[in-house]
């Protein structure tokens, strides 16, 4: 298995991937193939990584600018996807190394709003007075690199909806 850059041929893929990653889970709005392409058109995408298998995208982790609080430096990462048909084989967890790997050259840390048992394995948590308005606060998580804990609303680029503090 191959992590790399997402290339324009992945692009129809990686929709259809997202789509299909999606529609088992209960807590799934059906909008997250499309936000992928709002960060893609908005030249948003920190990171846009793929894991290709045999020639075929069987992954997908995007990541793109975020600030907690007043902090700019925040790296949000979502959707994080692979096809259901592959799940528990390591394509998620490589998929997160990588983008770890990445995003601590560039970022102060990385958050996301996702299962904490999932994503606990990589070192994320809750803190006291982080959150996302309408998001239970035991699914949004952070991992910052410097140690500081994030301290204030996740502010995440529009592509993932109105609800965002000024």
């Amino acid at each position: 298995m191959l992590i790399r850059n997402e290339t324009a041929q992945d692009i129809p893929a990686i929709g259809r991937l997202i789509t299909e990653a999606f529609l088992t889970l209960p807590q799934a709005s059906g909008t997250e193939a499309s936000i992928v392409e709002a960060l893609r058109t908005a030249h948003a995408l920190a990171l846009s990584l793929v894991a290709e298998d045999a020639g075929e995208v069987v992954g997908h982790l995007a990541a793109s600018a975020a600030r907690i609080g007043t902090q700019d430096g925040w790296a949000l990462i979502g959707p994080l996807a692979v096809l259901p048909s592959r799940h528990r084989q390591g394509i998620g967890s490589a998929l997160m190394a990588e983008a770890l790997r990445r995003l601590r050259a560039t970022s102060v840390g990385v958050a996301l709003v996702g299962d904490p048992a999932y994503y606990g394995r990589f070192g994320f948590r809750t803190f006291p007075g982080f959150g996302v308005a309408g998001c239970p606060p035991e699914v949004v998580q952070a991992l910052p690199f410097d140690g500081a804990e994030p301290r204030g609303e996740l502010v995440h680029h529009p592509a993932f909806g109105p609800h965002q503090p000024q």
